[in-house]
């Protein structure tokens, strides 16, 4: 079987994670973080990346949630594939019931998994957002801090990838610069696992994502 991956980068350290070495993955694909704030061309990159494969790999693993966009794609994608059907990737990584707990618990958490804690502050203001206005004296935190009036904590996600440790020293730095409190929980991954068994056992058809 020939396997192939594409996923946004958020979610990569994950992902291969699970997949380490498996010899049957044949292409691997990381797309930009931050396409779901473009619902639009998220979609139509999801598609065009897919079915950029056809007749290369026997099945695509979609490291993709939902994400406004991507609910229904079996009509559109000409290869099998399986992807994540969570709302968000913090869902995919804790679950749905555990990410239900904790936006209950406190519903103003900026959540920070490995991916997210790299990008810091830039996850919340991109560059692009602020052109022209650093010039008239602006700052990514003004804006950070009104993008997330009233939150009141980061939560750092351990994924069991890579250094934890320097993980939760990004996102508490985040969390002085915010004034937010830090906390920290472990996240099992056992939705993105799931996905990847459905893969190996093949338990795909061709333009379904059941």
């Amino acid at each position: 079987m020939r396997i192939g991956i594409v996923a946004c980068e958020i979610l990569k350290k994950e992902i291969e994670a699970i997949i380490a070495d498996d010899p049957e993955v044949v292409h691997r694909e990381y797309l930009e973080w931050g396409l779901h704030d473009c619902p639009d061309m998220l979609r139509s990159k999801v598609i065009e990346r897919a079915n950029a494969l056809e007749g290369k790999v026997d099945v695509v693993f979609l490291g993709y949630v939902i994400c406004n966009s991507l609910a229904s794609l079996p009509d559109e994608i000409r290869v099998p594939f399986v992807m994540l059907r969570e709302e968000d990737c913090i869902a995919s990584m804790l679950g749905a019931l555990e990410y239900a707990k904790e936006r209950a618990e406190c519903p103003g958490t900026w959540f920070s998994s490995p991916g997210w804690a790299e990008l810091g502050i830039d996850a919340i203001v991109r560059d692009d957002q602020m052109l022209g206005l650093e010039e008239q004296g602006y700052t990514k935190l003004h804006f950070a801090k009104l993008q997330l009036d009233g939150y009141s904590r980061c939560l750092a996600i351990d994924t069991g990838v890579g250094d934890f440790e320097h993980y939760y020293a990004l996102t508490r730095e985040l969390a002085e610069m915010l004034e937010l409190k830090c906390e920290s929980r472990q996240a099992d991954l056992a939705t993105i696992k799931s996905a990847w068994r459905k893969i190996k056992e093949g338990r795909w058809e061709r333009f379904s994502n059941r």
